[in-house]
């Protein structure tokens, strides 16, 4: 598959799962969609959960969650997509988890633009990371 075609079929499947809704008076979810394709090609997904004592779980973490309960540990690419279409880059916590769960995972491709299909490596985004001696 070509690197076009990749990012595409991550975007769409992002984007297939954003469905924001009311879970309760206290959890709303659904309205951003990830996801990670991993070292042995399988992707998975997950959507945020934002709740009212702050204990929710970004989409990033929550396709995280599914790959680990799955027995992989290792990212090749991430896609975060909004409720508008749009491309997120994870945030702090998230960026943390990632490089967290392997040396590898510096590398990390992330989409920061559909259109132009531009990336940046994790690493990018988290410059002179505290844990590299632990690994």
């Amino acid at each position: 598959m070509k690197e076009k075609e990749i990012w595409e079929e991550l975007y769409n499947r992002a984007k297939s799962v954003i469905n924001p809704r009311t879970v309760s008076a206290f959890i709303d979810a659904g309205s951003v969609g990830a996801a990670i394709l991993t070292d042995k090609g399988n992707i998975y997904l997950g959507v945020c959960i934002d709740t009212a004592c702050t204990l929710g779980m970004c989409a990033e973490r929550n396709a995280i969650a599914n790959m680990i309960t799955n027995g992989e540990n290792k990212i090749v690419k991430l896609v975060c997509v909004t409720s508008d279409g749009s491309v997120g880059s994870p945030c702090g916590a998230c960026r943390e988890y990632l490089m967290q769960l392997d040396k590898g995972n510096k590398n990390i491709e992330i989409l920061i633009n559909y259109k132009k299909l531009e990336a940046v490596m994790l690493e990018e985004l988290i410059p002179n990371w505290w844990g590299y001696d632990r690994f």
